[in-house]
């Protein structure tokens, strides 16, 4: 028989879980995935079989300290096998293929809480000696049980992740609802928003030189100030400037001539006209010098 198939190991144990292990109270270092401290130079791994359900894992060992013909394991890992206190698991020693790829399904939202999950699981993997495909792990991080299903593993089924650089990926959580995404419906302007006429009331705030002044021949007509009334027309929202070229600024000004006003003849006479005044010429009209 060839070399490989003569160490090989298996034999039946009686299961119990880590809470009936004899010795200190803490050991959860049990309740990871058995990676070994020891110094082995070939990882020990081993398949575990429940021929009753016919349901299969893979894990390492991390010490022999039980007694005769039982073994004890995660309790995450009883729940794979379906297997209850005491029974019967088939042991076996196996070689598997390193792995490269694998993928996590959450099996709570809660998962997502974590500000950055994948850290935590790679943190958490590296006390795991191998990983299969349908299994559902359980990590301890701050001080809450999170459970994660295997969904896939590459380049097999079943894949020893001890010393190996493995991508990490995960699905979508079980029980997870994406939030909904309320479509945005482009309305048309109405009627009374489309209208310029609809912002002649609108406040227009601060407008500059709109004060009153003083002249200095003591009149008073002429003085009051009289802003130009801005033309609702003028007024446009949303309208950009397609003709914005690139270190140019241009400036909007109002092109629509002004109304003339009609000045009573009373107020032409009074009204003060630059450089309009009669002047004093030195020299008599008809003489000539």
């Amino acid at each position: 028989m060839p070399r490989a198939f003569q160490n090989r190991f298996s034999t039946q144990y009686r299961c119990y879980s880590v809470s009936m292990l004899a010795g200190p109270n803490d050991r959860s270092d049990v309740e990871k995935g058995g990676k070994s401290r020891l110094n082995i130079t070939y990882p020990m791994l081993f398949k575990l079989t429940n021929k009753n359900s016919d349901r299969m894992t893979h894990c390492g060992v991390l010490e022999f300290v039980a007694d005769e013909g039982i073994c004890y394991l995660p309790h995450w890992m009883m729940q794979n096998l379906l297997l209850e206190e005491g029974g019967l698991v088939q042991v076996e020693s196996v070689n598997l293929m390193v792995a490269t790829y694998s993928k996590f399904q959450p099996q709570s939202p809660d998962f997502l809480d974590i500000t950055n999950p994948k850290a935590v699981l790679e943190n958490a993997l590296r006390n795991f000696a191998c990983l299969t495909t349908g299994d559902v792990i359980a990590i301890n991080y701050n001080e809450k049980i999170y459970e994660l299903r295997v969904m896939e593993t590459k380049p097999d089924k079943a894949v020893s992740i001890i010393e190996c650089d493995m991508n990490v990926d995960f699905d979508a959580p079980l029980g997870y609802k994406e939030p909904e995404r309320r479509p945005q419906h482009h309305e048309e302007p109405t009627e009374e928003e489309g209208d310029p006429s609809s912002y002649a009331d609108m406040d227009m705030g601060f407008r500059a030189f709109t004060g009153s002044g003083n002249r200095l021949d003591g009149k008073k007509k002429g003085i009051e100030p009289s802003p130009a009334p801005i033309d609702p027309s003028d007024i446009k929202r949303g309208i950009p400037n397609y003709d914005y070229k690139v270190g140019r600024i241009t400036f909007i000004r109002n092109s629509k001539p002004q109304p003339k006003k009609i000045i009573d003849d009373d107020d032409a006479m009074n009204r003060f006209i630059a450089f309009s005044g009669e002047g004093q010429s030195l020299r008599k009209k008809g003489r000539k010098p």
